[in-house]
């Protein structure tokens, strides 16, 4: 299957799906093993600057095939990331976690592309209007630090597409071929993913948290301090429950623990409820192949439905 369409023609991909910036997960071997496989992978920016140009270089050395760098704008620890970005010769950055409008102009200055990551209509029109190239439209089911208002994929992404004129990339719920065609179908151009590539053979967190993402049900995130600070979809678990409504802060600190050493209650694992829809872990290559084959079977049995349901 051959995809045509703005978000890979105008970013030099061959398939249509990001990799999510997950912090401490998507390293550069995770980063240049999706981006090999002809998708975007994403170098995360929310960690310091001299680490984020070293996985810059690092996934340089890995592939030659385009890959982006992600912009939390409220969570990047040092403002001389954009310089840094540009200056590494990066083409394509995602921002994310604030306005748009505080970075976009040096950024398309510099010639960069830029999309915007967005949980509501409204945020999704003020990033087209700040100037960005494209939206990551993110549902509140996926993982996260997430909106005080929840509102799902399949209610968001068609919503946003109807309103705006830029190429919209589907996030939340995303793990295989069907659930890139349904998001193809309500009007995206490509879909990201988060959850479903931590749980990869080049995902960088301890076998321990793939396994706890294999053996999640649907049930099994919880959305934390959903009235209180800023809400983070995580996996349910002792210390999270106990520690809903309270100061997450000593727990992110932690994070390493539960990333690095798979202990799940040293802090909070940010996984999305679609992990109850993951049951294994595999290579990023078979993972993608994989979805291609799922999308063209679904789309074949989808036409065969639609043809014998309109003739009656």
């Amino acid at each position: 299957m051959g995809f045509d369409n703005d978000v890979t023609n105008k970013l030099g991909i061959d398939l249509p799906i990001f990799s999510a910036p997950m912090g401490w997960v998507a390293r550069p071997e995770l980063v240049a093993a999706v981006s090999e496989a002809g998708a975007m992978g994403l170098v995360p920016g929310s960690l310091p600057v001299d680490v984020v140009r070293d996985d810059i270089r690092r996934v340089r050395d890995l592939t030659a095939r385009p890959f982006g760098v992600n912009i939390p704008i409220a969570f990047a620890q040092d403002p001389s990331i954009v310089e840094m970005v540009v200056t590494e010769g990066v083409r394509f950055v995602t921002t994310s976690a604030g306005s748009p409008a505080r970075l976009t102009p040096a950024l398309k200055d510099a010639g960069l592309t830029v999309y915007h990551v967005v949980p509501t209509l409204e945020a999704a029109l003020k990033a087209v209007d700040s100037g960005v190239d494209g939206l990551v439209v993110e549902g509140g089911e996926g993982a996260g630090f997430k909106s005080p208002h929840e509102v799902s994929t399949m209610v968001l992404l068609p919503l946003v597409v109807s309103r705006v004129d830029v190429p919209v990339v589907a996030a939340g719920g995303i793990a295989d071929g069907r659930s890139l065609l349904a998001a193809l179908a309500l009007g995206a151009q490509g879909a990201q993913m988060g959850t479903r590539m931590l749980a990869t053979t080049e995902s960088g967190v301890h076998p321990g948290l793939k396994q706890a993402v294999v053996d999640a049900r649907e049930v099994d995130t919880m959305m934390f301090n959903r009235t209180v600070g800023r809400p983070m979809r995580v996996l349910r678990t002792a210390t999270a429950t106990a520690a809903d409504g309270g100061d997450a802060r000593p727990l992110l600190a932690e994070v390493r623990r539960t990333y690095d050493d798979g202990d799940l209650e040293a802090s909070l694992a940010q996984l999305g409820q679609v992990a109850g829809r993951v049951d294994d872990v595999v290579d990023v290559a078979t993972l993608l192949a994989r979805t291609v084959t799922e999308l063209e079977d679904a789309a074949a049995s989808l036409s065969s439905f639609v043809r014998v349901a309109v003739r009656g």
